[in-house]
């Protein structure tokens, strides 16, 4: 199966290896290192692999572009600074996340004002602001992104994000996030296949033509139906409480390997995902109208979901995670207006794309300036 991970019977994360790099036995065995990133410009000067990734980069980048402008979506400009941090959640089981003390956003200070500025984790809220623009249906950026995380295998501490907006359906939202997909898929295969042949061999090329050929027959389970999979396939009791506390890099990984393609898992519990998130009527416990699509083989790429409409019910919100409502009056303020209409979008992370697409053991390995926890080099 496509996909650069395997999930071993015991709980270890082996790397299949691909044409450039070999197997490896467990992706723990590859740190970000110092020393690797003071030599990233000779690696980028002397390793035939960096001009093939430009090539696919670009065309990832044009594939882009031509089906946001197929959709009517408009290209929007967007700020980097924020004091509106986006992907507020709540730890595993609890009643509440505390904004001031749980979320780990990059910080800066902004002249002389007396308060940090927080880095951008994510365009989705100025997203949302935008469509408030008349005329203004459907909106999408190509941004860059920052989470104080240390870099592993899958996480770098500045990434990029390709982030839609638009005035429609969960399930529409759906359509775009594999419609995308499906569009990158076929234009790498079509017009970069030279490159995509420097990584992937044969079977693996067909497996990608495949996957794009029946990606609208992505199974969509619910995180309920997930873990009672992972439940049977492994019998362990961790999988049966209501939680994503144990829905993680493995997991992911080994329910791709179960279904055998691309799979989208939704209807998380509801304080466990960003506050902004709406909830689904009728279900019990609650849960988020929200879909993660997860590459096969490997993980989450793509983070979707239904905003919440009633200024109300986010005003609740804001209080259960304790976000300052100063800060985030204008999104709360931008359901009072009669022109607003509910919104819904996604964010799909580019360098996990790139990770699964070409099978690399790491996301450093994908990216030509990655940037962690450890060094700002080259």
């Amino acid at each position: 199966m496509l996909g650069p991970y395997t999930a071993e019977d015991d709980g270890v994360i082996g790397y299949k290896g691909n044409r450039v790099f070999p197997k490896n036995e467990s992706i723990d065995n590859y740190v970000f290192t110092e020393r690797e990133m003071a030599q990233r410009h000779n690696s980028i000067a002397n390793d035939g692999l960096w001009g093939h990734v430009a090539n696919i980069n670009h065309q990832i980048a044009q594939s882009t572009i031509r089906y946001f402008n197929e959709q009517g979506a408009l290209f929007t400009l967007l700020p980097l600074t924020t004091r509106m941090i986006s992907s507020p959640g709540a730890f595993y089981g609890r009643e509440a996340l505390d904004y001031t003390t749980d979320t780990a956003p990059i910080t800066l200070d902004w002249f002389d004002l007396g308060r940090k500025a927080f880095l951008a984790e994510s365009s989705q809220i100025y997203l949302e602001l935008a469509l408030m623009q008349q005329g203004v249906d459907q909106v999408y950026a190509i941004y860059n992104s920052f989470r104080k995380e240390e870099a592993d295998t899958t996480h770098l501490s500045e990434f990029h994000h390709i982030e839609y907006e638009g005035k429609i359906s969960q399930q529409r939202n759906e359509q775009h996030v594999l419609g995308l997909t499906k569009n990158i898929i076929n234009d790498v295969l079509n017009k970069q296949e030279p490159s995509l042949a420097y990584f992937l061999d044969q079977r693996d090329l067909k497996e990608l033509q495949a996957l794009g050929e029946n990606i609208e027959r992505t199974p969509v389970i619910t995180l309920q139906e997930a873990l009672q999979t992972l439940y049977l396939e492994t019998k362990d009791d961790k999988y049966r409480p209501f939680t994503l506390e144990h829905f993680r890099s493995w997991e992911e990984v080994k329910l791709t390997e179960i279904y055998g393609t691309l799979i989208g898992v939704n209807e998380f519990p509801l304080l466990e995902v960003p506050f902004y998130h709406a909830v689904v009527d009728g279900k019990e416990p609650a849960v988020a109208d929200n879909t993660d699509f997860i590459w096969p083989g490997y993980r989450e790429y793509v983070g979707s979901g239904q905003r919440i409409r009633g200024v109300d019910e986010l005003s609740q919100k804001a209080d259960i995670f304790n976000l300052p409502k100063e800060d985030y009056a204008p999104y709360l303020q931008s359901r009072m207006f009669d022109t607003y209409r509910q919104t819904a979008g996604f964010g799909m992370g580019w360098e996990r794309l790139l990770q699964g697409l070409l099978k690399m053991p790491t996301i450093w390995s994908a990216s030509a300036f990655p940037r962690g926890h450890t060094t700002l080099k080259p």
